[in-house]
């Protein structure tokens, strides 16, 4: 894995710690656990790998979302919608939900990421049960290109801001994924340049290798 594919040194996160929003995705996890508790020994754990605006808090402590995308390792049926309601902080009203229709596959995502995804060690979550992981930043950042909203652009710029990807690494991984992908590539390469000149622009001393 390159220095690019590595996430920020996390250590033991305490999510109680982070306010609301931070309380209410540990919440969330909690229940999800609790789902795998009655579960075959020999099945766990089930690990949960999560993508999206989740993801991004997690390895930034920066912007929150409404929901939970994940993937786990298993087959696994919820009785129940997993939801925790809260308040944002300006007071009002929010819900944190997991989508139970979140499906990696109808985007660009790398073959390897979710085995390079980064562990997450999480205060209050049994990882005998449920193996939490996120994907890295830069596999996040390729999973955005597809779909490339006015969002998707900010969280690649806020990933790059930290200097947790660069443009040459986020070009190669990218391209490599684009092997695999189904569907007419040439308006995702058309983002993959738009995002790496975007990070260039936060990295003006490393290029990437890309048109000129």
């Amino acid at each position: 894995m390159t220095a690019a594919n590595k996430g920020p040194n996390q250590g033991r996160l305490f999510l109680e710690q982070r306010g609301a929003y931070g309380t209410a995705l540990l919440e969330v996890l909690r229940r999800v656990e609790s789902q795998f508790r009655g579960y075959n020994p020999a099945a766990l754990p089930i690990t949960m790998t999560i993508a999206g605006g989740a993801a991004l808090y997690l390895l930034t402590d920066e912007r929150v979302s409404m929901d939970i995308d994940a993937t786990f390792s298993r087959r696994v049926l919820f009785d129940r919608d997993i939801e925790v309601a809260y308040r944002d902080p300006d007071g009002r009203a929010a819900l944190l939900y997991l989508d139970r229709n979140y499906n990696d596959t109808l985007g660009l995502m790398h073959e390897d990421a979710h085995r390079d995804a980064l562990k997450m060690e999480i205060a209050g979550i049994d990882d005998a049960i449920l193996a939490i992981r996120v994907l890295t930043p830069l596999d996040l950042a390729v999973s955005k290109l597809a779909r490339f909203s006015d969002q998707d652009r900010e969280d690649i710029l806020l990933l790059a801001r930290r200097k947790l990807i660069d443009a040459a690494s986020l070009r190669a991984r990218a391209e490599d994924a684009l092997k695999a992908y189904v569907g007419n590539i040439a308006p995702v390469r058309n983002t993959i340049e738009i995002a790496c000149r975007l990070i260039e622009s936060f990295n003006p001393g490393k290029k990437s290798p890309g048109k000129v």
